[in-house]
């Protein structure tokens, strides 16, 4: 895990301390939106935080394990929301487009993800791929 001290800028490139920004919710408390999970999720990859991502990921399409120290060679390096649409009371549409570097090779995620809220927790459940 790569640990991110409280009053550096969070690693999701809000702006935010990461105190203020994604701690909150790498800590236990719930993100209360979609959005703010997409921000705290791909934080978590930057930081390698398997058990966040594992247990924010709704069980029907979660996998098994994940292991994100088998992908040191990649290095997150910016994340966009494109936009954030609540399409029912706890279901929620997330664009956004992550650039990171695999290799020293640039490389750009662009995702359509769909959130579903269960008992007050945002969940990941899964998502499309944009074509750019």
């Amino acid at each position: 895990m790569k640990a991110q001290a409280p009053e550096t800028p969070c690693a999701c490139h809000s702006g935010q301390p990461y105190r203020s920004c994604c701690a909150p919710w790498h800590q236990g408390e719930n993100a209360p939106t979609a959005e703010q999970l997409m921000r705290s999720r791909y934080a978590a990859y930057a930081m390698g935080l398997d058990d966040y991502l594992l247990k924010t990921w709704h069980p029907a399409t979660r996998p098994a394990v994940l292991k994100l120290e088998d992908e040191k060679s990649i290095k997150w390096i910016s994340l966009q929301i494109v936009r954030h649409e609540d399409t029912e009371p706890d279901h929620a549409l997330v664009e956004f487009i992550a650039k990171y570097k695999i290799n020293g090779k640039a490389e750009k995620l662009h995702e359509i993800s769909r959130f579903i809220c269960k008992a007050g927790h945002w969940l990941y459940v899964d998502g499309d791929f944009v074509a750019s």
